[in-house]
């Protein structure tokens, strides 16, 4: 008697593995990442270049404008007395002598002190307003009202007070910087997305979870922006106050090497000043770069 053959007669013999039955792993090859390292590279020299490019054409034009006046330092004269003034930056002959550094020492601390015044005040006067209709409505007009006055006109109100110049000064950044970061904070604390209220209506929230869960992560982001502009009003106020108050900080070094004639170290120092604005800032774009991720993680 034959046997007839079943399909699973006719299918080879298993081979034994210890194999499990699965997706397939993940490549093993590391092109995708060099990949995506030579892309970043890529992008970062083309950054570069066109930084290059935009540097020459500022340096020409004012190569330019050096040959056609005789009053204006060329770019290698600004370039050296920049060398010279950085070959000791920190020496102290005396309070109308001093070196560069110290004059960017002094200033840097009257602005962070006048700056931190102003984040103070500013974020939570910001919350208050933003979150209250009534206190926006009360106190609007009067931010509109001394929010374009000039750095300088608060000047000698603030001398009058304090009868010191360098006191003077930290007053006038903070009035000064004050205004975006109290404007952005109230407008954050304003746009609070609906559902976000009523889940905090839901909990039964009270108003220290309210701010804490709920007002200020959704005005973080705007709090940052505020104290980004803050920061970079307050140092362009400082030159400008500090030629008026005295005898130290970089606007008085300005002022100075005015006075003496000497241009080439006012293009110097105006060299120093964009670099160190530059630094501060950066500092600040990273952290609002951080409080965006942690705001999308959360």
């Amino acid at each position: 008697m034959t046997r007839s053959l079943t399909p699973t007669d006719q299918s080879e013999p298993a081979v034994a593995t210890d194999a499990q039955p699965g997706p397939p792993g993940p490549p093993t090859s590391r092109a995708p990442a060099t990949g995506a390292w030579g892309g970043r590279l890529a992008e970062l020299a083309r950054g570069f270049g066109w930084a290059v490019l935009g540097t020459t054409a500022v340096v020409l034009l004012w190569q330019l404008a050096a040959s056609r006046s005789t009053d204006v330092p060329a770019p290698l004269d600004g370039a050296r007395t920049l060398i010279d003034l950085l070959s000791d930056p920190f020496y102290d002959n005396g309070p109308n002598d001093k070196g560069v550094g110290l004059h960017l020492g002094t200033s840097l601390q009257r602005v962070f002190t006048g700056f931190a015044l102003a984040a103070v005040v500013g974020v939570l006067a910001g919350v208050l307003i933003g979150a209250s209709r009534r206190a926006w409505l009360a106190f609007n007009p009067v931010i509109q009202v001394l929010r374009p006055v000039s750095p300088l006109a608060w000047f000698p109100i603030w001398l009058a007070v304090f009868k010191d110049a360098s006191q003077a000064s930290v007053f006038v950044i903070f009035i000064t910087a004050l205004w975006p970061t109290l404007i952005n904070t109230a407008a954050g604390a304003a746009q609070i997305p609906q559902d976000h209220r009523n889940v905090a209506r839901v909990f039964r929230f009270g108003r220290l979870a309210y701010m804490r869960h709920v007002l200020i992560p959704n005005a973080l982001p705007s709090i940052i922006t505020g104290l980004r502009l803050s920061m970079g009003i307050a140092w362009m106020v400082i030159v400008a106050v500090e030629m008026l108050s005295g005898n130290s900080g970089i606007g008085f070094f300005v002022w100075d090497s005015y006075n003496a004639g000497d241009l080439s170290s006012v293009v110097a120092a105006i060299v120093l000043i964009g670099l160190v604005g530059l630094i501060l800032d950066a500092i600040l774009v990273r952290l609002s770069r951080k409080v965006a991720i942690e705001e999308v993680q959360s």
